[in-house]
C-alpha cells in the first residue's frame, strides 16, 4: 500500500510540474491513469 502511494504521489507531482495548458492537463490526467490501472495489475 505505501508503495502505490509512493508511485501516486511521485506521478501526481510530476504530472503537476508538467501541465502548462488545459489540453497538456487532460492529457496528464489520462496518462496518470493509466499509470495506475498498469500498478495495480
Amino acid at each position: 500500500m505505501i508503495r502505490f502511494i509512493s508511485v501516486f504521489l511521485l506521478l501526481v507531482m510530476f504530472f503537476v510540474a508538467g501541465c502548462n495548458t488545459v489540453q497538456g492537463v487532460g492529457k496528464d490526467i489520462e496518462s496518470a491513469g493509466k499509470a495506475i490501472q498498469r500498478s495495480s495489475q
